[in-house]
């Protein structure tokens, strides 16, 4: 399944006519943190997908939930993946959108950009503006970005019995390393 669904995204956000050079994740890091008054919750992930058109500045990210690792017991893990984001029934996050800034990604350098896109959890999209930091260099094109997300807003509701373990904001932030896959006409 791959990028199938998202391909034909990248191709409708990108421009026809110029010289297309498409960047796959090659290496990722995303994690996130709930910090509530009676428990810290903390997870990380390296198994993001995602690609990047440099010409169109437009981005599809996909991350797979079930991979979320670290937690403080296997119960937590498994309460996070059954009760709260579901993972059978909607397997990943995503992030699908443009760099807002006319900035060029085949000059080196480091750029603080807007990334705008629709961030999709269980299935429930909101449009979202990221403040990202850009670093184009031999290595490839490094996206760090930190963001806050509301559980509320995808539809995610926490009991009153858990409320004090469990924040209603967790803070996300995410490191990914895109590196040149194709140039495409």
């Amino acid at each position: 399944m791959r990028f199938l669904l998202i391909l034909p995204l990248l191709a409708t956000l990108g421009s026809s006519a110029q010289d297309k050079v498409l960047f796959k994740v090659s290496r990722s890091h995303v994690t996130f943190r709930s910090e509530a008054p009676l428990e810290e919750i903390a997870a990380g992930n390296n198994r993001a997908t995602g690609l990047l058109d440099a010409t169109a500045r437009t981005f599809a990210v996909r991350i797979p939930i079930v991979e979320f690792q670290g937690f403080n017991g296997p119960l937590q893990r498994e309460h996070f993946n059954e009760n709260y984001l579901v993972s059978r029934m909607w397997p990943n996050a995503t992030f699908t959108g443009r760099i807002i800034e006319a900035v060029d990604l085949a000059v080196p350098g480091t750029h603080e950009v807007r990334a705008k896109g629709q961030f999709t959890i269980r299935d429930v999209s909101h449009e979202r503006i990221v403040p990202c930091r850009v670093v184009v260099s031999a290595d490839g094109i490094r996206v760090t970005a930190d963001l806050d997300v509301v559980l509320a807003d995808h539809g995610i509701s926490i009991p009153k019995v858990v409320e004090q373990k469990i924040a209603p904001v967790v803070q996300v932030v995410v490191d990914l390393l895109f590196k040149p896959e194709a140039t495409a006409r």
